[in-house]
């Protein structure tokens, strides 16, 4: 096994452990930076595979992950915005563009905004939303608001300025 797929696997039981006994980071902590990250989400078995990694997939079966251009495999914390890409499969298999961050130690992005790209190449804010009650959510689930069903809404954006290369 590599050195790179045992890190992941021992960092994933690190934090599978802590999640269970209900720690969070302290408040007092300055946030990480945000970040654009690129790549692809998948299913973790299916990244592993991409890069010629055997594994077990059904241990990794429900993990989801960026694969970055550079062929970094980056697990997505499944929390108020990551557990999309677990949830719905529409998000994964297709080039995306995440904005969040990491906490140093800790190997899951955690999500902040997600940007998908149609067919065309059209990059497009996603998130989900209540057509009655005009409210967006950031999960599959009833509406917070009338408990009926959301949708997958598709926005074609630009990144926000923060996060754009600088213009000449």
């Amino acid at each position: 096994m590599c050195v790179c797929l045992r890190r992941f696997l021992s960092s994933l039981g690190v934090v599978v452990a802590i999640c269970a006994i209900g720690a969070e980071p302290s408040d007092d902590r300055p946030a990480p930076p945000k970040q654009v990250f690129h790549g692809e989400v998948l299913k973790t078995p299916d990244a592993l595979k991409r890069l010629k990694v055997k594994v077990y997939p059904q241990e990794l079966r429900e993990q989801v992950a960026l694969l970055t251009p550079d062929n970094e495999i980056i697990p997505i914390l499944p929390d108020w915005r990551g557990r999309a890409f677990y949830q719905d499969e529409r998000l994964r298999d297709r080039k995306v563009e995440l904005i969040g961050y990491r906490r140093p130690g800790v190997p899951y992005l955690q999500v902040l905004m997600v940007y998908t790209f149609d067919k065309d190449g059209t990059r497009n804010y996603t998130d989900y939303w209540c057509d009655i009650c005009a409210i967006p959510m950031y999960e599959i689930k009833p509406c917070d608001c009338c408990q009926q069903e959301i949708r997958l809404r598709f926005q074609p954006q630009e990144l926000p300025a923060e996060f754009r290369p600088a213009q000449p």
